[in-house]
């Protein structure tokens, strides 16, 4: 059997022998085409049997999504089309999206400080609206 290389992006592949497939019964609407054919597609992806490299496989884990089992596997059912191969490049395109969203490393936020411009602006709004709320208070005057 022939497998292929799945392209993560452009430094990452994965075997297609890791992904396993079912083929199981889409749920919802449908009549009698969805409770007699199997068109629904379900990917399972297991995390640390990967080849996957160690970061990526950390990232992976720590990450709380829904498609994620606390065993380490990825779980991703897809049964939006009344074709099975459109499911199956589906479930394929979130597995590809969800792993390369795990090699993006976040950016260390620096602290910064108000500028001085922004700080006179901020007190001087404060005061004019004081001004405008003093005046409401003042009683009017009938001479």
């Amino acid at each position: 059997m022939v497998y292929l290389m799945i392209s993560i992006n452009s430094h990452l592949c994965i075997d297609d022998a890791e992904v396993d497939w079912q083929a199981i019964r889409a749920s919802g609407p449908g009549g009698q085409h969805v409770n007699k054919t199997s068109t629904a597609m379900q990917l399972i992806f297991d995390i640390r049997a990967s080849s996957l490299p160690d970061h990526y496989k950390t990232a992976l884990l720590a990450r709380s999504d829904h498609r994620i089992t606390a065993s380490g596997k990825i779980i991703i059912k897809s049964q939006s089309s009344r074709s099975q191969e459109m499911n199956r490049q589906q479930a394929l395109q979130q597995l590809i999206a969800l792993i390369a969203s795990a090699g993006i490393v976040q950016k260390k936020r620096h602290a910064t400080k108000p500028t001085f411009g922004s700080q006179q602006r901020r007190l001087e709004s404060k005061k004019q609206q004081g001004n405008t709320k003093a005046l409401r208070r003042q009683k009017p005057s009938f001479d």
